[in-house]
């Protein structure tokens, strides 16, 4: 079995580390790809409609609260650009009011709250390593 490709938008470089720490702790084979901010991720979007064969992620973890452009803006293009837009998106977020909690799941991705626990890191980490083993299968419902 190859690498799994793990893509996390996030601007929170301990977030990166935790999350890092719990997928290493799993002792599956992946690749993190990590990008800072929502214009890096807008660039990834761009990059997958000029070479649509390029290797993808089986996960998005994506922050609503991102530097340059927003994570419901990214989200969005994930969804508009057919080359990607099977790929299941996680968002997760501190805070969100009622009406970005309905714009996102409308577009289609799952929403959580932000981890702040190593517990809750390892959880996610499980959770993103078991949509991954499951991509390509037909789409999983929403995991909190």
């Amino acid at each position: 079995m190859s690498s799994l490709k793990i893509l996390i938008v996030d601007d929170n470089e301990s977030d990166v580390f935790l999350l890092r720490h719990a997928l290493d702790g799993l002792g599956e084979d992946y690749h993190l790809v990590v990008l800072e901010d929502g214009e890096q991720a807008i660039e990834f979007v761009d990059r997958h409609r000029v070479s649509p064969h390029a290797p993808e992620p089986c996960v998005i973890l994506l922050d609503l609260h991102l530097p340059k452009r927003d994570g419901l803006e990214v989200l969005r293009a994930i969804r508009r650009e057919p080359t990607i837009s099977h790929i299941h998106v996680v968002l997760v977020t501190t805070s969100a009011s009622p009406q970005q909690e309905a714009a996102i799941r409308a577009v289609g991705a799952d929403l959580r709250v932000k981890p702040t626990r190593l517990s809750e890191f390892a959880k996610l980490a499980s959770d993103l390593i078991e949509i991954c083993k499951s991509f390509g299968a037909a789409p999983i419902a929403a995991m909190r």
